[in-house]
């Protein structure tokens, strides 16, 4: 029985419980059928109606954006690590690596958050997600910019799109680890400054 709408302490505690079941589900749901799984299915694994999940999340964005939240502690523990390497180029590197990741945990979640990057929406609920990765990916490019590493000429939001592209083509199952560290190679040198350049 839905008590969202009862008085007193209980309902408050049965509201968090409704979103926590939500969030695990639709993780669930998610690492299995990718970010376009039914939303009916999430509600229903997580012992709620449809209508208790759009209270929580009015839409796919919103409830997709609060479950990477939950998993973005993986991007923090390895913000920390890339914080010990100490060479701006390597720390820039490690990063887009671990963008690329963090873009894969979910079969099609490239095309939401590249959409969500584009189109800049505020009430999208995936726009505050991306601004802050290419808010981060800025500080490390700076800092490799300044240390002679990177092209001047390169920005944040570059180096953001190519690692969710290089996320989509994994996920797309055409390719191998080898190509894809070719590609990764190729996009590394497209950025990097060169000792000789002009």
């Amino acid at each position: 029985m839905d008590t969202e709408g009862q008085q007193g302490r209980r309902p408050r505690a049965d509201v968090q419980r409704n979103r926590a079941a939500l969030l695990d589900a639709a993780q669930c749901h998610f690492l299995r059928d990718g970010v376009g799984a039914s939303l009916e299915a999430v509600a229903k694994e997580a012992g709620v109606g449809p209508a208790t999940l759009y209270r929580h999340f009015p839409t796919r964005e919103a409830l997709l954006a609060a479950v990477l939240q939950t998993r973005s502690e993986e991007l923090v523990a390895r913000r920390a690590d890339i914080a010990q390497l100490g060479d701006a180029s390597e720390m820039l590197r490690q990063w887009l690596r671990a963008m690329e990741e963090y873009f894969s945990a979910f079969s099609g979640l490239p095309e939401p958050l590249m959409a969500a990057a584009r189109e800049q929406k505020p009430d999208n609920p995936l726009t505050l997600p991306c601004d802050d990765l290419i808010a981060t990916t800025d500080e490390y490019l700076r800092a490799a910019q300044l240390a002679g590493r990177a092209r001047p000429s390169v920005k944040g939001y570059d180096l953001f799109l190519a690692a969710i592209s290089t996320a989509w083509i994994s996920g797309t199952g055409a390719t191998d680890e080898e190509s894809l560290g070719r590609l990764r190679t190729l996009i590394e040198s497209g950025y990097r400054e060169q000792d000789n350049e002009e």
